[in-house]
Order: C-alpha cells, then sequence, then structure tokens
C-alpha cells in the first residue's frame, strides 16, 4: 500500500517523479518537452494556462531558441517565472519569415489579450515617428499610443 499524501509524493513504477501542479519546476518541465520537437524556424508561441487561458504570446526567430530560454529560471524576471510556473501547454505557428511571425504575434496578442503580454495590448502595436510641435522648436520623435493634439 502506497500513501499518496500531499507531503510525500513517490514515482509510481516506471514513471519519472513529477513535480506538483502550478510549480516552476513544472512549467520548465513542460516547455522543456515542447523544446526538443521544435524547429529552428520563425514562427510565433502561445503559453496557456490549465483553464485554457492564454497567458502569453510571443514571436520568435527561431522558435526552440526562443521558448528553450523560459527553460533557465535563474535568468527570467519575477514577471516571467509566474508566467512559466501558470503555463500547462503550448501552442505553435512556423511562418515562413519573422516578419509574418511578427504581424501574426500581433493580430494574436488583440484577439486573445493575454496578461502577461504589457506592450502589444493596448494598441500601441507600431511605433510611429511624430513630428512634436509642443515644443518651441519642432522635434522628431518615436512615439506610440494616442495621437495627441498639435502633433503630426
Amino acid at each position: 500500500m502506497t500513501d499518496d499524501t500531499e507531503t510525500e509524493q513517490k514515482p509510481r513504477d516506471g514513471q519519472s517523479e513529477k513535480p506538483p501542479e502550478g510549480t516552476l519546476a513544472e512549467g520548465t518541465q513542460i516547455i522543456a518537452e515542447f523544446v526538443r520537437t521544435l524547429p529552428r524556424k520563425p514562427g510565433v508561441y502561445r503559453m496557456i494556462a490549465a483553464d485554457g487561458e492564454v497567458l502569453y504570446v510571443g514571436k520568435a526567430k527561431s522558435l526552440r531558441s526562443r521558448v528553450g530560454s523560459y527553460t533557465q529560471p535563474n535568468r527570467l524576471a519575477t514577471r516571467l517565472i509566474r508566467m512559466v510556473s501558470a503555463t500547462r501547454t503550448m501552442e505553435f505557428s512556423v511562418t515562413g519569415s519573422e516578419a509574418e511571425a511578427l504581424l501574426l504575434e500581433n493580430n494574436l496578442i488583440k484577439r486573445f489579450r493575454p496578461r502577461f503580454n504589457v506592450l502589444l495590448r493596448d494598441d500601441k502595436s507600431f511605433p510611429y515617428i511624430v513630428i512634436r510641435r509642443d515644443t518651441e522648436w519642432p522635434q522628431l520623435a518615436k512615439h506610440r499610443g494616442v495621437r495627441q493634439p498639435g502633433n503630426e
């Protein structure tokens, strides 16, 4: 008779020891399993929680390299550690070029509005060059977001 309490989790015969659900170790293990089969091609990846919520949409020049970086928790920010911990599955779309991946990523972020995508979520997807006229001399600057009156 085996004791399957929360304090003691032993692997059953023939199975590897699996970390408890919702931990960083489990999220890292799930991602690492996907990395083994990924091509070194451009594409888009989605990290998905247990309830089906899309947590994050990202693009990559090389899917294998980019997604593999999530398996090194000591290099991740706290926000990304939480995201990896919540990840239960992933979906991938291989594209013909990095430009196609960028467009697909943008469209998927607009559709799913993932909580871990902070930059492209609020219609700030593309930077614009603005001529600022609210200064003594006109200035050229990079701008994202809502247009400001008086600037072009």
